[in-house]
């Protein structure tokens, strides 16, 4: 499917203030961007750069007062996700080398503490892909989903406690859980058609017979139709907005659409 999607921040600045911003998404696989629109209001100089997992960052000094970020895109994407029940699991020792930082605990990810939960919820599966499945459905089933039950600092920990969060919250459990069994798994951030309510929108990815698949434990089915924006280890790595200095969101608006076929 093609779609129409995009998203508009808009900040209150006090003093001018340095930030990275992380927007743009790339093609690969499963998404081609066929356009893009990127505007900044007031037009400023912007730098940008490739992180190390291979994101598209904005870097940029903000100036004072009122500041619009405004990206538009067209995307073709997938419309399903690539499942694969009976993949093997890959032993840490042939894994390639820039996949085995996704085996290590991170700020939001824990994985060293949730390893007993982690063998409880995958003790009758298949070691690789059917672990990972019976991680994404336990937390689809086992985990609330609810707005305003955590904030920015709430941990893959806190979740397996609380049993309570948001899709970011999901992501990171899942991440940790799948870490703590030796299988590798990376944040990622995006948008997703027909999300309700509408959001940018967070899940993730775990490697398994060669190469990463999606799962996303806000939803009872695979569904395709994503754009992938960022990968990083968690939140720390993948936040649409970095600022270091005092900046205040005022308003955020994000739109996934159909492209309708001109006439």
């Amino acid at each position: 499917m093609k779609l129409f999607a995009g998203c508009e921040l808009l900040y209150d600045v006090p003093a001018p203030a340095p930030v990275v911003l992380m927007l743009r998404p790339r093609s690969g696989a499963g998404q081609w961007v066929i356009s893009e629109e990127y505007q900044i209001e007031p037009s400023i100089p912007v730098i940008e750069y490739t992180d190390p997992y291979g994101n598209l960052c904005q870097r940029l000094m903000t100036p004072e007062g009122k500041f619009k970020i405004q990206i538009s895109l067209v995307v073709e994407t997938a419309d399903a996700i690539d499942t694969a029940p009976g993949a093997p699991f890959v032993p840490v020792q042939d894994l390639p080398d820039d996949v085995l930082q996704f085996l290590l605990p991170s700020r939001y990810c824990q994985s060293d503490r949730l390893g007993a939960l982690a063998a409880e919820i995958t003790e009758n599966a298949l070691p690789g892909y059917d672990q990972v499945e019976a991680i994404r459905s336990w937390i689809q089933t086992r985990v609330t989903y609810q707005y305003g039950t955590s904030d920015a600092s709430t941990s893959a920990v806190e979740t397996a406690e609380k049993r309570i969060g948001v899709c970011r919250d999901f992501a990171h459990l899942g991440i940790s859980l799948c870490r703590s069994i030796n299988i590798p798994a990376r944040m990622v951030v995006g948008y997703l058609h027909l999300l309700d309510p509408m959001d940018l929108h967070a899940w993730f990815e775990a490697f398994v017979d060669g190469r990463w698949y999606t799962f996303d434990a806000t939803q009872k089915e695979p569904r395709g139709n994503r754009i992938v924006v960022a990968y990083g280890r968690d939140a720390a790595d993948v936040a649409l907005a970095t600022q270091y200095g005092a900046m205040t969101l005022q308003e955020m608006r994000v739109w996934v659409e159909e492209k309708k076929v001109d006439s």
